[in-house]
């Protein structure tokens, strides 16, 4: 049994939306990335006495694109990509929480856009504090990078010098704060 990072006790932690942030960037025109975020809608993170007894979930609300262009954005939330119409939600849930100290792996199912394909996120455990007023609070950074393509979001356009308008990998970037439940 693998032991708890740093000083994370066993119970319930829900997200701290306020303090979370899903970022995400892809390569566009073959030339340079395009980053953009979303909201994250809810998650709870489980702790059980060891890693192997602790379960992610969290779901995000896909709608809340933002790159910072409305344009864009609009074209994202369309049947082209997200289908925000017909899948508003994005969610993950971990299968396998697995490192010791700082450094921990999550390895889960996402699903986007009506497809759920496995997803492995590289986490750096930031530890625990109490907040200046008595809450308990975790976090940290996690990476990871999916193929776009995988999750039926195909819309793309030729280049005239080669190549396409928006790459296939994307890369994830997430920092998220837990609060933990003491009722």
């Amino acid at each position: 049994m693998s032991a708890l990072p740093l000083n994370l006790t066993p119970g319930t932690w829900n997200l701290d939306a306020a303090h979370t942030e899903i970022g995400f960037s892809v390569r566009h025109a073959a030339i340079a990335r395009t980053h953009g975020r979303f909201t994250a809608d809810s998650g709870v993170l489980t702790v059980g006495e060891s890693l192997e007894d602790t379960k992610l979930e969290v779901t995000l609300d896909v709608a809340s694109v933002n790159t910072s262009n409305e344009g864009r954005d609009e074209h994202l939330r369309s049947a082209d990509f997200f289908d925000t119409a017909t899948h508003p939600k994005a969610h993950f849930v971990s299968t396998k929480i697995s490192g010791e100290g700082s450094a921990l792996t999550v390895d889960g199912e996402f699903t986007l856009r009506g497809t759920t394909k496995p997803l492995t996120l590289e986490v750096e455990f930031a530890g625990v504090v109490t907040d200046p007023m008595g809450a308990t609070r975790c976090g940290g950074e996690a990476t990871a990078e999916l193929s776009r393509k995988e999750f039926g979001l195909t819309w793309n356009a030729a280049l005239e010098t080669g190549g396409v308008m928006v790459g296939d990998k994307v890369r994830l970037q997430i920092d998220a704060e837990f609060i933990k439940d003491n009722a």
